[in-house]
Protein backbone atom coordinates (compact mmCIF):
# COMPACT_ATOMS: atom_id res chain seq x y z
CA UNK A 1 0.00 0.00 0.00
CA UNK A 2 1.56 3.39 -1.62
CA UNK A 3 0.29 6.46 1.15
CA UNK A 4 0.18 9.82 -0.93
CA UNK A 5 0.60 12.93 1.35
CA UNK A 6 -1.33 15.94 0.84
CA UNK A 7 -0.64 17.82 -2.38
CA UNK A 8 -0.03 21.63 -2.09
CA UNK A 9 -0.19 24.07 -4.73
CA UNK A 10 2.58 25.80 -5.45
CA UNK A 11 1.20 29.27 -5.29
CA UNK A 12 -0.24 28.01 -1.55
CA UNK A 13 3.23 26.53 -0.25
CA UNK A 14 4.66 29.76 -1.47
CA UNK A 15 2.86 31.69 0.53
CA UNK A 16 3.01 29.05 3.69
CA UNK A 17 6.70 29.51 2.99
CA UNK A 18 6.64 33.40 3.33
CA UNK A 19 4.60 32.92 6.40
CA UNK A 20 6.84 30.35 8.12
CA UNK A 21 10.08 33.08 7.29
CA UNK A 22 10.31 35.07 10.32
CA UNK A 23 10.88 38.89 9.74
CA UNK A 24 10.00 38.52 6.39
CA UNK A 25 7.97 41.54 5.32
CA UNK A 26 5.29 40.92 3.34
CA UNK A 27 5.39 41.90 0.04
CA UNK A 28 3.16 45.05 -0.73
CA UNK A 29 4.73 46.67 2.44
CA UNK A 30 6.64 49.59 0.78
CA UNK A 31 3.40 50.31 -1.12
CA UNK A 32 1.26 50.59 1.66
CA UNK A 33 4.49 52.84 3.62
CA UNK A 34 4.38 54.77 0.14
CA UNK A 35 0.45 55.57 0.35
CA UNK A 36 0.28 56.38 3.93
CA UNK A 37 3.42 59.39 3.04
CA UNK A 38 1.44 60.45 0.31
CA UNK A 39 -1.60 60.91 2.18
CA UNK A 40 0.21 62.39 5.13
CA UNK A 41 1.56 65.14 2.56
CA UNK A 42 -2.07 65.33 1.33
CA UNK A 43 -3.09 66.28 4.82
CA UNK A 44 -0.36 68.67 5.57
CA UNK A 45 -1.47 70.57 2.02
CA UNK A 46 -4.49 71.38 3.48
CA UNK A 47 -3.93 71.74 6.80
CA UNK A 48 -1.05 74.29 6.25
CA UNK A 49 -3.50 77.12 5.67
CA UNK A 50 -5.09 76.59 8.61
CA UNK A 51 -2.48 76.17 10.74
CA UNK A 52 -1.27 79.43 9.27
CA UNK A 53 -4.73 80.97 10.12
CA UNK A 54 -4.72 79.70 13.98
CA UNK A 55 -0.90 80.88 14.00
CA UNK A 56 -1.67 84.74 12.32
CA UNK A 57 -4.56 84.99 14.57
CA UNK A 58 -2.17 85.29 17.73
CA UNK A 59 -0.47 87.64 16.37
CA UNK A 60 -0.37 91.47 16.62
CA UNK A 61 -0.35 93.74 13.49
CA UNK A 62 3.36 94.55 13.96
CA UNK A 63 3.95 91.13 14.54
CA UNK A 64 2.55 89.62 11.47
CA UNK A 65 5.41 91.38 9.40
CA UNK A 66 8.23 91.10 11.60
CA UNK A 67 8.42 87.19 12.39
CA UNK A 68 7.99 84.15 10.75
CA UNK A 69 4.90 83.47 9.34
CA UNK A 70 4.69 79.91 10.12
CA UNK A 71 4.95 80.06 13.85
CA UNK A 72 4.04 81.53 16.92
CA UNK A 73 5.08 85.20 18.28
CA UNK A 74 3.79 87.19 21.57
CA UNK A 75 0.43 85.61 22.36
CA UNK A 76 -2.14 88.34 20.95
CA UNK A 77 -5.02 85.92 19.98
CA UNK A 78 -7.26 87.18 23.34
CA UNK A 79 -6.80 91.23 22.24
CA UNK A 80 -7.52 90.33 18.85
CA UNK A 81 -10.90 88.76 19.72
CA UNK A 82 -12.14 91.30 21.83
CA UNK A 83 -11.03 93.51 19.25
CA UNK A 84 -12.99 92.15 16.64
CA UNK A 85 -16.32 91.48 18.57
CA UNK A 86 -15.99 95.98 19.61
CA UNK A 87 -14.66 97.17 15.85
CA UNK A 88 -17.36 99.61 15.25
CA UNK A 89 -19.98 99.07 17.84
CA UNK A 90 -19.84 95.13 17.29
CA UNK A 91 -20.82 95.08 13.89
CA UNK A 92 -18.98 91.79 13.72
CA UNK A 93 -21.85 90.03 15.78
CA UNK A 94 -24.36 91.12 13.73
CA UNK A 95 -22.96 90.09 10.71
CA UNK A 96 -22.64 86.63 11.89
CA UNK A 97 -26.25 86.44 12.95
CA UNK A 98 -26.96 87.62 9.56
CA UNK A 99 -24.79 84.32 7.92
CA UNK A 100 -26.31 81.90 10.66
CA UNK A 101 -29.79 82.92 9.25
CA UNK A 102 -28.52 82.48 5.62
CA UNK A 103 -26.99 79.69 6.15
CA UNK A 104 -29.42 77.62 8.62
CA UNK A 105 -32.28 78.69 6.46
CA UNK A 106 -31.21 77.74 3.03
CA UNK A 107 -29.51 74.69 4.28
CA UNK A 108 -32.44 73.21 6.10
CA UNK A 109 -35.13 74.46 3.53
CA UNK A 110 -32.27 73.58 0.62
CA UNK A 111 -31.98 69.83 2.17
CA UNK A 112 -35.80 68.86 2.48
CA UNK A 113 -36.40 70.40 -0.90
CA UNK A 114 -33.94 67.83 -2.36
CA UNK A 115 -34.74 64.97 -0.82
CA UNK A 116 -38.06 65.51 -1.32
CA UNK A 117 -37.58 65.69 -5.27
CA UNK A 118 -34.88 62.98 -4.95
CA UNK A 119 -37.52 60.49 -3.48
CA UNK A 120 -40.15 61.69 -6.31
CA UNK A 121 -37.40 61.08 -9.28
CA UNK A 122 -36.47 57.85 -7.74
CA UNK A 123 -39.69 56.33 -6.43
CA UNK A 124 -42.62 57.77 -8.67
CA UNK A 125 -43.13 57.71 -12.16
CA UNK A 126 -44.50 60.65 -14.34
CA UNK A 127 -44.65 62.07 -17.82
CA UNK A 128 -41.60 64.45 -18.21
CA UNK A 129 -39.45 62.27 -15.47
CA UNK A 130 -36.52 61.51 -17.99
CA UNK A 131 -36.56 65.24 -19.15
CA UNK A 132 -37.03 66.91 -15.90
CA UNK A 133 -34.55 64.68 -14.43
CA UNK A 134 -32.01 65.54 -17.52
CA UNK A 135 -32.55 69.28 -17.33
CA UNK A 136 -31.76 68.87 -13.62
CA UNK A 137 -28.18 67.39 -14.57
CA UNK A 138 -27.60 70.19 -17.20
CA UNK A 139 -28.40 72.74 -14.16
CA UNK A 140 -25.18 70.93 -12.19
CA UNK A 141 -22.74 71.66 -15.04
CA UNK A 142 -24.12 76.23 -15.21
CA UNK A 143 -21.11 77.83 -12.90
CA UNK A 144 -22.90 79.57 -10.36
CA UNK A 145 -21.68 82.99 -11.00
CA UNK A 146 -22.59 82.52 -14.59
CA UNK A 147 -26.56 82.52 -12.70
CA UNK A 148 -25.73 85.30 -10.20
CA UNK A 149 -26.24 88.49 -12.65
CA UNK A 150 -29.64 86.91 -13.99
CA UNK A 151 -30.61 86.19 -11.00
CA UNK A 152 -29.89 90.09 -9.56
CA UNK A 153 -31.72 91.21 -12.40
CA UNK A 154 -34.74 88.86 -11.79
CA UNK A 155 -35.05 90.05 -8.00
CA UNK A 156 -34.62 93.63 -8.70
CA UNK A 157 -37.57 93.34 -11.01
CA UNK A 158 -39.46 91.49 -7.82
CA UNK A 159 -38.84 94.35 -5.42
CA UNK A 160 -36.75 91.41 -3.21
CA UNK A 161 -32.68 93.19 -3.52
CA UNK A 162 -31.59 94.22 -0.17
CA UNK A 163 -33.82 91.78 1.70
CA UNK A 164 -33.00 88.51 3.33
CA UNK A 165 -34.85 86.48 0.95
CA UNK A 166 -32.64 87.87 -2.03
CA UNK A 167 -29.63 85.04 -0.23
CA UNK A 168 -32.17 82.86 1.01
CA UNK A 169 -34.80 82.20 -1.69
CA UNK A 170 -31.60 81.26 -4.66
CA UNK A 171 -29.91 78.94 -1.92
CA UNK A 172 -32.80 76.50 -1.94
CA UNK A 173 -32.10 75.31 -5.69
CA UNK A 174 -29.45 72.57 -5.36
CA UNK A 175 -29.41 70.84 -8.46
CA UNK A 176 -26.83 68.49 -7.20
CA UNK A 177 -28.28 67.72 -3.71
CA UNK A 178 -31.31 66.76 -6.34
CA UNK A 179 -29.16 64.21 -7.92
CA UNK A 180 -27.44 62.99 -4.51
CA UNK A 181 -30.58 62.25 -3.22
CA UNK A 182 -32.44 60.32 -6.25
CA UNK A 183 -29.24 57.76 -6.16
CA UNK A 184 -29.69 57.61 -2.54
CA UNK A 185 -32.96 57.22 -2.14
CA UNK A 186 -32.95 54.38 -5.08
CA UNK A 187 -31.60 51.67 -2.44
CA UNK A 188 -31.95 53.18 0.81
CA UNK A 189 -36.19 53.05 0.72
CA UNK A 190 -36.89 49.56 -0.70
CA UNK A 191 -40.14 49.53 -2.64
CA UNK A 192 -41.88 47.10 -0.69
CA UNK A 193 -42.12 49.22 2.10
CA UNK A 194 -43.38 51.60 0.24
CA UNK A 195 -46.20 49.15 -1.20
CA UNK A 196 -46.91 47.72 2.07
CA UNK A 197 -47.63 51.43 3.28
CA UNK A 198 -49.91 51.48 0.45
CA UNK A 199 -51.96 48.14 1.15
CA UNK A 200 -52.47 49.75 4.63
CA UNK A 201 -53.90 52.74 3.14
CA UNK A 202 -51.05 54.69 4.21
CA UNK A 203 -51.63 58.25 2.18
CA UNK A 204 -48.16 59.09 0.11
CA UNK A 205 -47.51 62.20 2.44
CA UNK A 206 -47.31 60.05 4.94
CA UNK A 207 -45.22 57.16 4.03
CA UNK A 208 -42.36 59.97 2.55
CA UNK A 209 -43.10 61.96 6.27
CA UNK A 210 -42.86 58.36 8.54
CA UNK A 211 -41.21 55.66 6.34
CA UNK A 212 -39.10 57.41 3.80
CA UNK A 213 -37.54 60.31 5.42
CA UNK A 214 -36.04 58.81 8.44
CA UNK A 215 -34.13 55.96 6.15
CA UNK A 216 -33.09 59.25 4.25
CA UNK A 217 -31.70 61.40 7.03
CA UNK A 218 -27.60 60.31 6.54
CA UNK A 219 -28.55 61.43 2.33
CA UNK A 220 -29.90 64.30 3.63
CA UNK A 221 -27.91 65.42 6.41
CA UNK A 222 -25.26 65.54 3.61
CA UNK A 223 -26.99 67.62 1.59
CA UNK A 224 -27.62 70.36 4.77
CA UNK A 225 -24.01 70.47 5.63
CA UNK A 226 -22.73 71.26 1.88
CA UNK A 227 -25.51 73.82 1.88
CA UNK A 228 -24.74 75.27 4.63
CA UNK A 229 -21.13 75.33 3.63
CA UNK A 230 -21.92 76.91 0.65
CA UNK A 231 -24.05 79.81 1.89
CA UNK A 232 -21.96 80.05 4.74
CA UNK A 233 -19.28 80.96 2.41
CA UNK A 234 -20.45 82.84 -0.23
CA UNK A 235 -19.56 86.04 -1.44
CA UNK A 236 -20.38 87.00 -4.93
CA UNK A 237 -24.30 86.04 -4.24
CA UNK A 238 -24.48 88.82 -1.46
CA UNK A 239 -21.96 91.43 -2.76
CA UNK A 240 -24.49 92.20 -5.64
CA UNK A 241 -27.49 91.91 -4.02
CA UNK A 242 -27.43 93.42 -0.80
CA UNK A 243 -26.72 96.86 -0.34
CA UNK A 244 -27.47 97.67 3.39
CA UNK A 245 -24.33 97.13 5.90
CA UNK A 246 -26.36 95.86 8.65
CA UNK A 247 -27.56 92.79 6.35
CA UNK A 248 -24.21 91.24 4.78
CA UNK A 249 -22.96 88.26 5.79
CA UNK A 250 -19.86 87.52 7.40
CA UNK A 251 -17.88 87.05 3.94
CA UNK A 252 -19.08 90.36 2.62
CA UNK A 253 -18.59 92.09 6.06
CA UNK A 254 -14.62 90.64 6.49
CA UNK A 255 -13.64 91.70 2.94
CA UNK A 256 -14.88 95.27 3.59
CA UNK A 257 -12.49 95.51 5.97
CA UNK A 258 -9.56 94.37 3.70
CA UNK A 259 -10.50 96.45 1.46
CA UNK A 260 -9.99 98.96 4.05
CA UNK A 261 -6.81 97.78 5.58
CA UNK A 262 -5.59 97.33 2.14
CA UNK A 263 -5.94 100.65 1.48
CA UNK A 264 -3.46 101.98 3.99
CA UNK A 265 -3.07 105.14 6.00
CA UNK A 266 -4.34 104.20 9.49
CA UNK A 267 -6.64 101.67 8.87
CA UNK A 268 -3.60 99.06 8.29
CA UNK A 269 -4.09 97.72 11.90
CA UNK A 270 -7.16 95.97 10.27
CA UNK A 271 -4.86 92.90 9.20
CA UNK A 272 -4.95 91.20 12.36
CA UNK A 273 -8.62 92.13 12.62
CA UNK A 274 -9.61 90.56 9.90
CA UNK A 275 -7.67 87.70 10.34
CA UNK A 276 -8.81 86.81 13.58
CA UNK A 277 -12.48 86.97 12.35
CA UNK A 278 -11.62 84.98 9.51
CA UNK A 279 -10.25 82.06 12.34
CA UNK A 280 -13.74 82.80 14.31
CA UNK A 281 -15.94 82.51 11.15
CA UNK A 282 -14.44 78.76 10.61
CA UNK A 283 -15.61 77.74 14.27
CA UNK A 284 -19.44 77.44 13.41
CA UNK A 285 -19.12 75.23 10.41
CA UNK A 286 -16.43 72.73 12.94
CA UNK A 287 -18.92 72.44 15.45
CA UNK A 288 -21.27 72.27 12.80
CA UNK A 289 -20.22 69.34 11.03
CA UNK A 290 -18.80 67.64 14.42
CA UNK A 291 -22.50 67.55 15.64
CA UNK A 292 -24.06 66.55 12.61
CA UNK A 293 -21.34 63.43 11.80
CA UNK A 294 -23.03 61.29 14.36
CA UNK A 295 -26.07 61.52 11.67
CA UNK A 296 -23.92 59.77 9.52
CA UNK A 297 -24.59 55.77 10.21
CA UNK A 298 -24.98 53.15 7.29
CA UNK A 299 -27.37 50.32 7.82
CA UNK A 300 -30.20 52.16 8.87
CA UNK A 301 -32.65 50.35 6.26
CA UNK A 302 -31.01 47.26 7.93
CA UNK A 303 -33.67 45.01 9.35
CA UNK A 304 -36.39 47.45 8.01
CA UNK A 305 -37.28 44.65 5.24
CA UNK A 306 -38.13 41.15 6.76
CA UNK A 307 -36.34 38.66 4.94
Amino acid sequence: MTTTGPVTAPAVQADLDQAAEPGRSPARKPTSWLLTVFVLICVGYFLLPLFWLVVASTKSNADLFSTFGLWFANFNLFDNIKTVLTFQDGVFINWAINSAIYAVVSAVGASFLSTAAGYGFAKYTFPGKTALFAITLGAIMIPIAALTVPTYLLFARAGLTDTYLAIILPSLATPFGVFLMRVYAADAVDDALIEAARVDGVGELRIFFTVALRLLLPGSITVLLFSLVATWNNYFLPLIMLNSEDKFPLTVGLALWQSTASAGGGSQALFSVVITGSLLSIIPLVVAFLFLQRYWQSGLATGGVKA
